[in-house]
This record gives structure tokens, sequence and C-alpha cells, in this order.
């Protein structure tokens, strides 16, 4: 696949049954080794089609898993350094005291990654989080379902990614922020079961490391607890088919490689039993425990569009790349210090997608100033998150190697995002699909949005005015922006 021609790739993709597909693949010119190279995030720039994005990943991860999953890299530790564990016959066991080398194989990155680190170039943010999935997969296939590594674990694995790739420590820390990148997604693995009746025995039995007085009241309370949970969730899951549904949605979340066509099904099996759960106010942590796959952007998105017949996310990017350029030349921005910010960071580069990329980011963060609205209730930036209301979490916006986007409602993280793009979609369906009212201290924002993504018309109350700290001269640029934006979509 990798020497495929554009029209060898076009031939599979209608043998695939994508051939709708065929006119953009051509346009952008998509080669096999093109193909391999894609990312999420580029397939669903590239296809419009939530099914066919979930096909042609499944397609993609398949032939890398046949054709790669054999391959690996080997990273011997050095005579001198202390005696590390090793992953062997299933198990992660220690080296001998006289033993005076260890092994551990490194997984099989994805294709395009593998591509970056053969020249020597520090992955972006998305790569890293990539390379974290792939190494907490790798590493609880051979702990045999294991989600709990011990220290010495975590270092074995981290000193061979470092062994192998150098140049991630070119600073001297990057041992300390990989180790702690892989704990931390080990952690938000661990979510979906931490209610888990047996995982809560084994916490009352063994205790829990952090926080004592969570392990007194785990043991106090929590056997009661789990029996009512069960009971309420027994009002919901009637029948054997749902139970089954949401048991295989559960193993299925916790799989790197995942049957993406399946998990599509079953969510849509049980999407009444999600909506009844959410209209009688049952609490998020329980949603999140039986449907875990919400905290996936795509399905959240793919939730919105069951819910609208509108796909968030295409209406987000659109909204961005009309607006951004527009949004930054609004005098009620000009002296915000995320524009201040963004244009200190644009002395700085000039790769043109990097540019872009930062004018998109401080567009989305500057939205509620255009529409004098509290920015705290739209998104947190380098600060901690402290509403109960769906917010944006962002941390080093404009920095492309460690800028980081998060879903949070109820000060609980729920999703992890790739951009600012991702991350506004996520936002707007956030509200949609788990039925929570806008705060009046954001609505405007909220609700030029949604106007945009259902092409409506904007409500002459709820653009911005003096009385919200707008001047009229960004209140007539807004209408001017609409009355551009509702000739291009007539």
């Amino acid at each position: 696949m990798e020497s495929w021609s554009v029209d060898q790739v076009c031939n599979w993709l209608r043998r695939s049954n994508l051939g709708e597909l065929v006119p953009k693949f051509r346009e952008e010119e998509i080669s096999g080794a093109a193909l391999l190279a894609l990312n999420d995030r580029m397939v669903q720039q590239l296809v419009k089609k939530i099914g066919h994005q979930a096909v042609l990943m499944d397609l993609i991860n398949k032939y890398k898993q046949q054709k790669y999953g054999l391959q690996s890299f080997a990273y011997v530790c050095e005579a001198g350094l202390p005696t590390l564990p090793e992953i062997s016959g299933g198990n992660l066991k220690l080296c001998s005291a006289r033993c005076r080398t260890c092994s551990y194989t490194l997984p099989n990155f994805p294709y395009d990654v593998k591509m970056v680190l053969g020249e020597k170039k520090y992955p972006d943010h998305s790569m890293r989080i990539r390379m974290v999935d792939c190494l907490q997969a790798d590493m609880t296939k051979y702990l045999a379902g294991s989600l709990y590594p011990n220290s010495q674990q975590y270092n074995t694995v981290v000193g061979a990614l470092m062994q192998a790739y150098p140049f991630l420590n070119e600073d001297g820390n990057g041992f300390l922020v990989w180790k702690r990148a892989l704990k931390d997604r080990f952690k938000y693995v661990r979510r979906a079961i931490e209610d888990d009746e047996q995982v809560l025995k084994n916490k009352c039995k063994f205790g829990h490391r952090r926080g004592q007085s969570r392990k007194s009241l785990s043991a106090e309370n929590k056997p009661y607890d789990v029996k009512v949970q069960k009971e309420e969730e027994s009002a919901y899951l009637e029948g054997d088919a749902t139970y089954v549904h949401i048991n295989w949605l559960k193993k299925e979340y916790m799989k790197t490689l995942r049957n993406w066509k399946e998990v599509n099904n079953k969510m849509n099996a049980t999407i009444q039993i999600r909506r009844k759960m959410i209209c009688d106010k049952t609490p998020l942590k329980d949603i999140l425990r039986l449907f875990p796959f919400l905290r996936c952007p795509y399905q959240l998105f793919r939730e919105f569009q069951l819910l609208t017949h509108m796909d968030v996310y295409q209406k987000t990017v659109k909204i961005l790349e009309i607006y951004s350029e527009s949004i930054l030349s609004l005098s009620p921005v000009k002296n915000n210090p995320i524009n201040i910010m963004l244009q200190e960071h644009l002395k700085q580069n000039t790769d043109e997608n990097i540019l872009k990329h930062m004018k998109m980011t401080a567009a989305c963060l500057l939205l509620p100033d255009v529409f004098g609205d509290d920015s705290s209730l739209f998104a947190a930036v380098n600060e901690e998150v402290k509403v109960l209301t769906p917010v944006l979490e962002v941390k080093n916006p404009f920095d492309v190697n460690s800028c980081r986007f998060a879903l949070y409602i109820e000060k609980q993280e729920v999703a992890q995002l790739s951009d600012c793009t991702t991350a506004l979609a996520a936002l707007v369906a956030a509200f949609h699909v788990y039925n929570i009212q806008c705060p009046s201290r954001i609505q405007r924002t909220l609700k030029f949005l949604v106007s945009l993504i259902f092409e409506m018309d904007i409500p002459q109350a709820f653009l911005p005015g003096t009385s919200h700290q707008c001047d009229l001269e960004g209140a007539q640029r807004v209408l001017e922006i609409l009355r551009n934006f509702s000739q291009r979509t007539a």
C-alpha cells in the first residue's frame, strides 16, 4: 500500500464501498503513503460523513496491524543501569540482581508517527497523545489486562522510549514528562472501572494510597451505594439485549484498536436509554460509567448528529475558518490579553498552518468577549476550572508542542480534545447532548454559535451592543459578517 499511486488508492476505495470519497481523494492527491499517514484529525477534515470516517480509519488500522504488527524497536539497558522490570512471556517481571541487561520492545507506533520520529523531529501534541496511547495499550497487554503498573514498570517503558529516541529528552526533563503522561493515561483509562464493585472491594481491602479518608468512606458507605446503584440501573437497563450492549461497550472502550462500526451500532441501539437517563437527571458520572464512549469527541459529535441531524464538527470548522480574521479585528478584543499573547507568538512562527491554527484558537477563546459574556463560563485558560456547567480547560493555547484542550462538566474532565475546533464543537454539543441549561452570562455566545450551526437568523437581541461592553462598530461588524455568511450559504 505504501507504494500505491493515487489511482490505486481510488480503486481501493471503490472496492471498499467508499466510492463517494474518490473525487476528494483525487483532489487532495492522496497516494498510498499519504493514506497511511492520515490521522483522526486529517480524516475528519477530508471526509464529511461520520460513518465513512469510521470505516476508513478501521480499514487503515487493520492494514497497519497486519503489516506492521510484528515489527518493533528494541531497547537494551546499559550494564551500569539499575535493575528494571522486563516485559516477557505475557508479564512484566523484574530482572534478577545478577542480570546485567534487561529488555523491553517498544510497540509499533502509527505510520505517520514513525515517519516523524525517524526524521528526529519532536512530535506535536496530537502525536504525543497517540504515542502514549500505544504505550499504555502495550503495557496493559503484557500485564495481562491489569491497569495498575508499578513505578519500576513505568521506568522501564519510558527508559526504552528515551533510549530509542534521545531527542525526546533534549531539555533533560523528557523522562519525567513522558512518565507523567503515561501515568495520567492509565489513570484516565481506569475511570471506567473506578466504581466497579470488585475494584471498590479491593480498595477497601488493600487501602487507597491517595486520601485515606476516601478509604474509610468507601468501607462504610460503598456496599449500600453499590446495591442502590444497581437497583437504579435496573430501572433503565431492561432486557438481556441491553445488558449485552452495555457490557460490550464497556469492554470495547478498554481496547486500543476498537471496532468503531460495532460501537456505532451499539450506541444506536441504546440511545433511548441514554436519553431517558439524561432527561431524568441521572448523575453524569453514572451515565459515563455505562456509556464511556461519550468521553470520545467523535461519539459526542455523533450523538449530537443523531439528535439534530447536524454535523457539529464540520459546521464549527466552517465557522472558525470564516470568522477568525474578523473576530480578531473587532475593537473589543484588540487589547485583550489573549490577543496580545497571540501577536507575540505570531512573530515567532512563519509556518502558515501553525499561524492559521493560532488565529483560529484565539478567535475561539475571544468569542465571549465579542459578545460581552463571561469568558470564565466558556474557557479556563491556564487556570483551574471553577464552574459546574460545560466549560473548556485550555493550557498553553499557542504553544504547538504543549497546548492542551479538555472538556469539563461538573468540574470533572469528560474528554481530551485535539485542537480548538474540536474543543468548540464539543462545548456546543455537550450542552445539547446532556440537556444542560445554558448560563445567562454566556448565552449570547452560544446562541451565536448554535444559530450558525443550524443556519438560523440571529435575533437582534443577541447581537453585541454598548450595554455589554461592545461598541457600535463591533456590532455592525458582526452584522456584516452574518449577512455575508447568509449569502454564502443561500
